[in-house]
């Protein structure tokens, strides 16, 4: 499935892609022709009670991933966070198990949470990563797609549109298929993000987003729904609940 996941960041057409958290909402995807499917790690992780940021045992989430891939015929990426592990080897290792599973893609992250908060990895240590994880996945002839995450604008770090052009560069020279900036919205960035590399551009659903055919004409190529329909989802759970209540009866739910 490598080769049409591939392909569907190439095409001329946004490849628009939903985030999933299991696989009931991984099969509705795929029963409405979605080409492919990514899971959200917060949603996945709110699903089970547990806080975004890795607090989720990975043992966990690998048991979710099986039963999405079990569940579907189509492409699935997984956002993998910072990779579940502190060394190149655990990471690389965490990977395998998702290839095991089916898993076509990977997202991971160039940030890092630490006791003052998230912030960002050094990049040539991460790039050197995923150096690593790509050298070992071509001397094993195994096609995965790397989407790099660069975290510049979930941040709002300083000077972010100049320290986003030197992290993409770099990324795409480790050996990087994919780019995913998520939280950058205003145009000029983005199309000056698009400008700095000849990988393919993956943006988020955030509020002040530009519509579907401004980001096909920014050259953007995909874009994902992150954890904000799993959020509208469950964001109805308290208005529904009170209705019954105050009702006295189910017609809210029926």
């Amino acid at each position: 499935m490598f080769k049409q996941f591939n392909q569907l960041h190439q095409a001329q057409g946004l490849f628009v892609l939903p985030n999933v958290w299991n696989a009931k909402s991984a099969i509705y995807f795929a029963e409405q022709k979605f080409p492919a499917i990514a899971t959200s790690s917060a949603a996945v992780a709110n699903s089970l009670g547990y806080k975004d940021g890795e607090e989720m045992p990975f043992t966990d989430y690998l048991f979710i991933i099986k039963r999405i891939v079990s569940s579907i015929q189509i492409p699935l990426s997984v956002d993998m966070e910072m990779g579940y592990g502190v060394s190149a080897e655990a990471i690389y290792a965490n990977i395998m198990k998702l290839v095991n599973l089916g898993v076509t893609g990977i997202n991971i992250e160039d940030s890092v949470i630490n006791k003052s908060g998230r912030v960002l990895k050094d990049p040539e240590v991460f790039a050197k990563t995923i150096e690593n994880i790509k050298r070992r996945l071509l001397a094993n002839n195994i096609n995965l797609f790397i989407n790099v995450r660069c975290d510049t604008y979930i941040l709002n770090v300083a000077n972010k549109q100049h320290e986003t052009n030197q992290r993409l560069k770099r990324y795409e020279a480790s050996g990087a298929d994919g780019i995913f900036l998520p939280c950058i919205c205003a145009e000029d960035d983005i199309a000056a993000a698009v400008a700095q590399t000849t990988l393919p551009l993956n943006v988020m659903c955030v509020p002040a987003l530009p519509g579907f055919d401004a980001l096909n004409k920014l050259g953007v190529k995909r874009v994902s729904m992150g954890p904000f329909l799993f959020n509208k989802i469950y964001d109805t759970i308290p208005s529904l609940s009170q209705a019954i209540t105050t009702g006295n009866n189910f017609s809210p739910i029926l």
